[in-house]
């Protein structure tokens, strides 16, 4: 590709608002342009990017036997799933309706259970790539919270749980083994309490949005929002007598450890939640009551996975009073009465540390007091008790012991258990139903290709990894006076063709400083400089983007010797990996 004719031009300088690197860094090389909040134009780099990409995706997924179909943009409702809330709705001319797809999972599903006879056709895999629209609330940081974006989802479907822990491994390094190719380092995170088979795939970032907990001891990694850790255990010694006190102005745990001149784990906290859980009769709101050491903070996943609750939401004020209870001086202590008369059903959810950490201070539910030496099981009980603290940064790993540490970072994928009833079941001899057995996985290949840029890039510029960049060799045509360097890059740059090396070619009449400026912006792997100065000194000049170092290579050795140094940058990427 010549450049002069490259659509797309570098810009010396990125629009107001791109902030992260990889935001600025696409826009200032040219791979994308803004058409609205969270709407990008992939231009030709771009394109081609995310094309390879995927072209990695596809290669990895085949290699473990799945294979691609092609689905409707537009759905209708009923095959949008729990994503159609974050859809753009509309109606055909015969009032269906229908939405822009943002998961596809339920129609590759219905896909799956129209296609497969019997189980002699199981294990099936099968995927698709598609651009997809979500009406993301704060599009923002250019790719990775975009409205519109591109993106790979996966269905595995088998018969038993056998088969589908051999399709969930076989996919979780498929996936792994592209990320490598890609030269992205990732995560594989544990991302649900109550499934072995849900995991995410994380980049840390600290620009990120999103926080995981990472042992480095053991390599335990997980959402923090599923994290489990050691809790360090309570004070061993006899309960005492409760007892009121009063403590003004103590409505939090930090004032009133001060006041009191005790540590926190001393204290009991008291947290108010509003839960929504399904029933058979519709969805239910409750009223519920969570107490924790005082050290310790509520996890609203594990809270919602201890209550099966669909929804929470902060509990008001006035909902607090109504159980009797006061808000900065609450404890469940003498809150029977109250319990009683509520509106709303209420449950008191209690962590597993509480029983094993005796003499805790407590809200009286009387402003100003609180209440020293209350114990659980004796001064009060709770309707669930379970682990619902969320780890922290030094908390001990719950394989090891080693500290572990919270990491920013984003999600570029994710793979999980898929409703196994969703697909119907396949017919048998006796005409009786075999449910299937489904897990998907989803891909965000333009989150995908920011995190690449946010990963691979200097102050001067992008450094795409082999596999991905746009084009694999930047070359760079410096005329002399007597057009002798011009001409010998036409000479390289079709041979370079000929050779099957994609090759960006920098025929344009600029000065050196604004070529090499922009070759180091849009990152190529390999930059080749044909000029006057370089045929003096014996031929072309080769230079990584990833290193300083130059070297003069002869002319006529020049296509096979990018072809060594690319080939040495693919498997280094492989190594590294």
């Amino acid at each position: 590709m010549r450049q002069s004719s490259l659509f797309g031009a570098t810009l010396r300088e990125a629009p107001a608002g791109a902030t992260l690197a990889s935001h600025r860094l696409l826009l200032r090389a040219g791979f994308i342009r803004s058409l609205g909040p969270g709407l990008f134009a992939h231009l030709p780099l771009g394109q081609r990017t995310l094309a390879n990409i995927v072209r990695v995706l596809r290669a990895e997924l085949g290699a473990i036997g799945a294979q691609e179909v092609q689905l409707p943009v537009a759905l209708p409702v009923e095959l949008a799933g729990p994503s159609a809330t974050e859809a753009a709705r509309f109606t055909d001319r015969k009032a269906r309706d229908l939405v822009l797809g943002t998961s596809w999972e339920a129609a590759i599903a219905e896909t799956v259970r129209s296609e497969i006879r019997s189980q002699r056709q199981l294990p099936q895999l099968v995927f698709h790539v598609r651009p997809q629209f979500r009406d993301e609330p704060r599009p923002r940081d250019g790719l990775l919270y975009a409205r519109e974006f591109t993106a790979l989802q996966v269905l595995g479907v088998t018969a038993d749980e056998v088969g589908l822990q051999a399709l969930y491994g076989a996919l979780r390094e498929a996936g792994s083994r592209a990320f490598q190719r890609c030269g992205l380092p990732i995560v594989v995170v544990e991302a649900d309490l109550r499934d072995d088979m849900a995991h995410r795939f994380f980049y840390p970032m600290p620009e990120g949005e999103e926080t995981v907990v990472v042992c480095d001891g053991c390599r335990y990694a997980a959402d923090r929002r599923a994290a489990t850790f050691r809790k360090p255990p309570g004070d061993v010694e006899p309960p005492r007598p409760i007892e009121k006190v009063a403590t003004p102005d103590a409505k939090t745990i930090e004032a009133l450890a001060r006041f009191l001149n005790l540590p926190r784990r001393k204290t009991a906290k008291a947290v108010f939640i509003v839960a929504t859980r399904s029933t058979t009769e519709g969805r239910q709101d409750y009223f519920v009551f969570a107490v924790i050491r005082g050290d310790m903070e509520v996890s609203a996943a594990k809270l919602a996975a201890a209550l099966g609750a669909v929804e929470l939401r902060p509990a008001t004020e006035d909902e607090i009073r109504a159980i009797g209870a006061v808000p900065g001086y609450a404890s469940p202590i003498g809150l029977a009465e109250g319990i009683r008369r509520s509106p709303m059903p209420v449950l008191i959810v209690a962590d597993d540390a509480l029983a094993a950490s005796p003499n805790l201070v407590a809200g009286a539910n009387e402003p100003g007091y609180h209440l020293l030496n209350t114990n659980y099981g004796r001064d009060y009980t709770a309707h669930i008790v379970a682990d619902i603290a969320a780890a922290g940064e030094g908390d001990a790993c719950p394989r090891c012991s080693a500290p572990l540490r919270l990491v920013q970072g984003i999600s570029v994928g994710y793979m999980r258990r898929s409703d196994a009833q969703r697909a119907g079941g396949l017919p048998t001899a006796d005409a009786a139903s075999q449910p299937l057995m489904m897990v998907g996985a989803t891909i965000g290949v333009s989150r995908l290709m920011a995190c690449i840029a946010q990963a691979h890039h200097d102050d001067d510029g992008l450094i795409w990894p082999r596999e991905v960049a746009p084009f694999s060799v930047h070359l760079v045509a410096l005329a002399g006076r007597d057009g002798d360097a011009l001409a010998k890059a036409e000479m390289l740059y079709r041979e370079l063709q000929q050779a099957g090396i994609e090759t960006l070619f920098d025929d344009r009449p600029e000065s050196p400083g604004v070529k090499f400026a922009d070759a180091d912006l849009i990152g190529l792997p390999l930059r080749v400089t044909v000029a006057p100065k370089s045929l003096a000194a014996g031929g072309a000049e080769f230079k990584r983007r990833d290193s300083d170092r130059r070297e003069i290579v002869p002319l006529g050795e020049a296509v096979r010797r990018a072809q060594d140094v690319l080939s040495q940058m693919t498997s280094g990427a492989e190594a590294d990996g």
